[in-house]
């Protein structure tokens, strides 16, 4: 990523250059680009090929104002942080699903991101409703954030390999979200995660539609088919059904930035 890229992603996310790679920058950045750039898996209902490389991601996030998934905005924001000066270390990690079940390995990918001023944080801009602020990773104490309280703890409870090699867990309002590998990992490793959430017919990314961003507020606005759902920083919700594909394509373009030209639609094969 050359100076002008450099620049061009931080217009996108309405930040200015931090002058330090310093925790309140590395803030300042996490939350800016949870407010500007949506999690979103229409790719994969556009028929549209998900390419996990600099230039590609790029030309999507920053070039067409789209947004994409865990492996797209967390690799590339990896990317920025790292030509500003932050030491960046990609994480794989598996979610918690239903009944505490983990999901596929490379199911997740988060960042450890060291400042020049504070020590080691997990940032995660990829993962939809979550942290709004890095999470700091030798804290195992709670965390209060606006997205709820959070607590960094170490797998070890669980026994076996998790507890051998140091993994992490992260919890939200009491319940765990994901289980974090400490070893670090390249951005071409999560390529298999990223075909099976596109491919899979068990994946819930393969069976439904979702595009969703942070508000400046600390509300969430989210367009899911045809269902444009406001929530507001308190858990207030509205829920409006969109009747027409003219008004889909509105919202996709007035409230996330993103121009289509279809409607996109999960596919039935």
């Amino acid at each position: 990523m050359n100076s002008l890229q450099v620049d061009a992603y931080l217009r996108r996310i309405g930040a200015g250059r931090p002058a330090s790679p310093t925790v309140d920058a590395l803030r300042e950045l996490h939350l800016r680009h949870l407010w500007a750039v949506p999690f979103e898996n229409l790719s994969i209902h556009l028929g549209e090929e998900i390419v996990l490389d600099e230039k590609p991601l790029l030309d999507k996030v920053v070039g067409a104002h789209r947004g994409g998934f865990c492996y797209e905005l967390n690799g590339l924001f990896a990317a920025l942080l790292r030509e500003l000066g932050f030491g960046v270390t990609l994480l794989a990690a598996r979610v918690f699903g239903d009944e505490g079940r983990l999901g596929i390995p490379y199911d997740h990918l988060a960042l450890r991101v060291r400042t020049v001023d504070g020590g080691d944080w997990l940032a995660d801009v990829g993962f939809g409703a979550h942290s709004h602020f890095p999470l700091a990773l030798g804290e195992r104490g709670e965390q209060e954030d606006p997205g709820g309280m959070f607590r960094v703890a170490e797998a070890a409870e669980g026994g076996g390999e998790a507890a051998e090699f140091g993994d992490l867990e992260v919890w939200q309002d009491g319940k765990p979200v994901y289980r974090l590998e400490m070893r670090p990992r390249l951005l071409g490793d999560f390529v298999l995660g990223a075909w099976w959430h596109s491919t899979s017919p068990v994946s819930h990314f393969r069976k439904s539609l979702v595009c969703s961003r942070m508000t400046e507020g600390g509300g969430r606005i989210t367009l899911s088919g045809h269902t444009f759902t406001v929530t507001s920083a308190d858990g207030g919700r509205k829920v409006t059904e969109l009747e027409s594909d003219e008004t889909i394509l509105e919202t996709y373009r007035e409230r996330f930035g993103i121009e289509l030209e279809r409607v996109p639609e999960v596919r039935k094969d």
